[in-house]
């Protein structure tokens, strides 16, 4: 094998070659029985077999199949299954690689399924193929599997090093256990990385691996009558309000234990010491969690049962133990919400549910400069912030607030108005400048054409603010048109028989501004337009793409260019072109069920929210041979999917705050032709906006906050502006300028007192 050193100097070097080898030409079979010749499924006709490095994760190799298309042919993913343009393998000593021939002598290559059962092989025909590329193909595969096992160059490897990565009969494996395990190399090398370890990665880069500390006399080794899947020992830190730090506790054994009686999928992470157990914390999305590589930190929240909220942090000893909690507590958190096993995801799902639980941002108890500068100008302007609000003048006349609260929330898009539902009413606020709103009218006695009262479910504006779509909670399978000017619902839509309207959105992201009368819709399992104009049901047969699993979908948004984002309840996002097709790409699930989505008008970015935290993607491909386009068009390449990032609160925040996070859908700030820069959303008393432009820059954390002494119903930025927020209370309805929202600290998250309506119209209607 060493006749190809030359070669490979040339390409194993290249810091710019992300591949190593490739054999364009080729067929991927699956084979599901104990022989390679049965049972042989073929999953793409032509294909292509290259060996990849693994992005920011040194010494180890991926073996992607990528399906090939002729010219002309690249329709045909209409109407194929979603996303499976390539597979890809882990290169590890435990796939079994091997080679071998066909019966027309073709040279084959041929591996484990290690997602799949213990009979299920790949297989590579790679016919066509001369002899000299396949055994250079095979070296290639060999070398990777010593770098991975090894943790090191194989440079300097002989022929006879690699030989033990040819894979043997099991009978033939046995005779020769004795030569294997006399290598001489064995003392200098290290134990194998677990497979796992390249989708733990984080894509920043992580601080050299810090020295083994002395022992305290802490044994992980202890029973405590419950499984483990990681014990290690950590410091212990509580949040203390009044020094504003995280004071130490003890020095612990941090565990993550799995509790029988809970079921397989109930974990529990653990803290104790040799004398007795400190904490124990049933691990769910309710914590908060937040993983800092950079100070081998773990935070996260725990609401006591009398609502008392704290903030704990675990601090690892060493680079290792906090790579090993991470890929402990991400399985264990991803089981306990998915409600299946980890070795059940696909290879490139564990990667992607992996970088979604590290953070780029390092978190500190000092501020950094720029947020001590913040810290200066927010001491100078307490003096201002101390002073009683402003508020209009209220008018005597006004009658009493009727009865129930405020529910929903719509800003208009033309016409300076916004839309508050309250139980069978819609009060009409008009925006008067300088962050004010004023009540303008009502429309009461929401009712269908029969003379039917309801309460709206979901409200949308519709043909240039001129009509609102209304969803009736009894009639599931209707819209109803109202029109604004004479404040009366004028149409029923029956949109089908069978098949309920559970969301809604405009065509296209400014559809609002326009005549256009179509719309889009969601039930649980189906995408569909809805044309008013059509005579009896108004589904467009034409438009209309349903999935026989029940997909719980929850939420719908659309581009400028009418593109769509579909999001559900177990977590996962669908990015369409358009209505009827299967999706160009689909994300995984996290498992924390979405309950909004939106995007930005070009389709970039798209943000999911969760209870606990938002969830930012950018569709932008970044590698592969549909570089620059999106996800919307394209799909992703297998091994490549985008990096999720977290937007949510900090743990010590949350403390301040004493109840736990339930945040509203956020929204990016819109207007034709302006580009975001800012999203906002609520959770409790408290608006919360991010700097997206920092956001964008991995500066995760960098958001500011306004506490009210009501429960925030809905926000959002008023059309066109991104500065004005439009803010629904329960009782109350207001305008704020983002710039009076405060960086979070203890005083701006304290309990606010006298009145705190900033711009208030308190008005019934």
């Amino acid at each position: 094998m060493n006749i190809f050193r030359s070669l490979l100097g040339k390409v194993w070097h290249d810091p710019n070659a992300a591949e190593v080898v490739k054999i364009s030409e080729g067929q991927l079979f699956l084979v599901r029985s104990e022989t390679v010749r049965g049972g042989r499924e073929c999953i793409y006709n032509d294909a292509m077999a290259t060996i990849r490095r693994v992005p920011s994760v040194e010494h180890n190799f991926q073996l992607v199949i990528t399906r090939v298309y002729e010219d002309g042919d690249q329709e045909l993913l209409e109407d194929e299954e979603e996303t499976d343009e390539e597979r890809s393998f882990l290169i590890c000593e435990e796939m079994q690689f091997r080679t071998g021939t066909t019966s027309d002598n073709e040279p084959t290559f041929v591996w484990r399924d290690l997602q799949g059962d213990e009979d299920e092989l790949y297989e590579f025909v790679a016919a066509g193929t001369n002899e000299p590329t396949r055994a250079f193909f095979e070296t290639c595969m060999y070398r990777a599997m010593y770098e991975r096992k090894y943790r090191q160059s194989a440079d300097n490897t002989q022929d006879s090093d690699l030989q033990e990565f040819m894979w043997q009969p099991p009978a033939a494996k046995k005779s020769k256990t004795k030569t294997k395990t006399s290598r001489k190399a064995s003392a200098s090398k290290s134990e194998p990385a677990p497979v796992e370890e390249v989708a733990a990665a984080s894509s920043s880069a992580l601080e050299p691996e810090r020295p083994e500390p002395a022992k305290k006399g802490l044994s992980k080794d202890k029973d405590i009558g419950m499984p483990c899947i990681f014990a290690e020992p950590a410091g212990l830190h509580l949040w203390d309000s009044d020094s504003g730090e995280y004071i130490k506790q003890a020095d612990v054994i941090a565990r993550v234990a799995q509790n029988p009686a809970g079921g397989p999928f109930d974990y529990w992470l653990l803290a104790s010491t040799d004398d007795a157990q400190v904490l124990a914390h049933k691990i769910s999305s309710d914590m908060n969690q937040r993983l800092a590589p950079r100070v081998l930190s773990f935070t996260w929240n725990n609401i006591s049962e009398s609502g008392q909220g704290n903030s704990w942090c675990l601090q690892f000893e060493t680079l290792e133990a906090f790579n090993d909690f991470q890929r402990a507590f991400s399985r264990a958190l991803w089981e306990g919400l998915n409600g299946i096993s980890w070795e059940k995801a696909k290879y490139e799902d564990q990667a992607y549910v992996m970088s979604s639980n590290v953070e780029d941002v390092e978190m500190r108890d000092v501020e950094d400069e720029e947020e001590e500068e913040d810290a200066v100008a927010d001491e100078l302007d307490k003096s201002d912030d101390e002073e009683e609000e402003e508020y209009p003048e209220e008018d005597d006349d006004v009658p009493e607030m009727p009865k129930g609260r405020n529910k929903q929330l719509t800003v208009g898009y033309k016409g300076d108005r916004s839309y508050v539902v309250r139980d069978d009413k819609i009060g009409v606020f008009s925006h008067t400048g300088q962050n004010q709103v004023k009540y303008y009218a009502s429309i009461s006695n929401i009712a269908t054409p029969k003379g039917k009262a309801f309460s709206p479910k979901h409200v949308m504006l519709h043909d240039q603010d001129s009509k609102m779509i209304l969803m009736n909670p009894s009639d599931p399978n209707s819209l109803y048109s109202l029109d604004i000017e004479r404040g009366k619902v004028v149409e029923e839509w029956k949109v089908h028989d069978d098949i309920t309207v559970d969301h809604i959105a405009p065509t296209e992201k400014f559809a609002q501004k326009t005549g256009e009368k179509t719309v889009v819709g969601i039930s649980h399992n189906a995408l569909f337009r809805i044309d008013p104009r059509m005579s009896g049901n108004k589904m467009v047969d034409s438009q209309f793409k349903q999935y026989v699993a029940k997909n719980k979908f929850s939420g719908i948004a659309t581009t400028s260019a009418g593109q769509l984002a579909v999001a559900s309840e177990k977590g996962d996002i669908r990015l369409f072109d358009s209505i009827g097709k299967n999706a160009k790409t689909a994300l995984p699930p996290l498992g924390d069920p979405i309950i909004g989505v939106d995007v930005t008008a070009n389709g970039r970015w798209i943000v999911a929210t969760t209870k606990t935290y938002l969830l930012l993607i950018d569709t932008l491909i970044g590698e592969g041979r549909y570089t620059g386009q999106l996800g919307f068009d394209r799909s992703f390449p297998a091994n490549a999917k985008p990096i999720p990032r977290r937007l949510q609160l900090r743990a010590e925040h949350v403390a301040y705050m004493g109840h736990g996070v339930s945040f509203t859908p956020a929204r990016f700030n819109v207007g034709e032709g302006q580009e975001e820069n800012a999203i906002v959303t609520s959770t409790g008393q408290y608006v919360v906006a991010w700097d997206f432009a920092k956001v964008k820059k991995g500066q995760l954390d960098k958001y500011e906050i306004k506490k009210y002494d009501q429960h925030v119903v809905q926000d959002s930025f008023k059309f066109g502006d991104d500065k004005e927020i439009i803010v629904a209370l329960q009782n109350d309805v207001l305008a704020v300028n983002k710039k009076n929202l405060k960086r979070p600290t203890r005083a701006s998250l304290a309990p606010t007192s006298g009145r705190s309506r900033s711009n208030i119209v308190n008005t019934p209607y």
